[in-house]
């Protein structure tokens, strides 16, 4: 229970530092920042790289292709994705109209010095929040193996109007939306004007 309760405490702590983070950020994009366990099971560990999808109720998301690239923050020479690992990464993505609350969880199948492509992953939580919003947290359990016959899982938590499931936009992965970003500040334009907002 203490441990739970110091967990809270720091998930809320690390919201606050991450707003302030977010107040530099433009008006169309927010923090994300994702937690990964990997299992403590035997060849639980993975090299693989992973990808992961959060999409909100609207069928709007972000696509992050690569999470350790984009915004590990575990050190250098960590090495991620291994046994017992909780790791962490952040960085910025376009804001959604509505708090995170579906996912799909993505690897390549890369077996690397493990010598299979297995990765059995505990879950994921994200974090979100940016200049106009308040800091959303969403756990999603996986507890399965993400194994060359079933790469990608996904979970969805999402509370649809009318019960019915929006159709999801296609996405452009954060990185490329990011270097629009900042081609469009060097040349003083919207982000808009470079990347319809169906494509977020």
């Amino acid at each position: 229970m203490a441990a739970k309760h110091i967990l809270s405490s720091l998930v809320f702590l690390l919201c606050f530092s991450i707003f302030a983070l977010s107040a530099t950020a433009d008006d169309n994009e927010c923090v994300y920042t994702v937690y990964v366990r990997t299992s403590k099971a035997i060849s639980g560990g993975t090299d693989a790289k992973i990808s992961v999808a959060f999409y909100d109720s609207t069928g709007y998301g972000v696509l992050v292709k690569d999470l350790e690239a984009w915004g590990g923050l575990m050190g250098k020479d960590h090495d991620y994705y291994e046994r017992g690992n909780l790791d962490i990464f952040s960085g910025r993505g376009p804001c959604l109209d509505k708090p995170v609350c579906s996912m799909e969880l993505t690897s390549d199948g890369t077996a690397g010095s493990h010598h299979t492509p297995d990765w059995y992953c505990n879950y994921v939580e994200v974090t979100t929040t940016g200049p106009h919003i308040d800091c959303a947290q969403q756990l999603f359990t996986v507890e399965q193996w993400l194994s060359p016959d079933k790469l990608t899982v996904s979970k969805d938590s999402c509370n649809y109007s009318n019960g019915i499931k929006p159709r999801r936009q296609l996405l452009l992965p954060v990185e490329t939306l990011l270097a629009a970003s900042s081609s469009a500040a060097a040349k003083q334009l919207p982000l808009d004007s470079i990347i319809p907002r169906s494509q977020f």
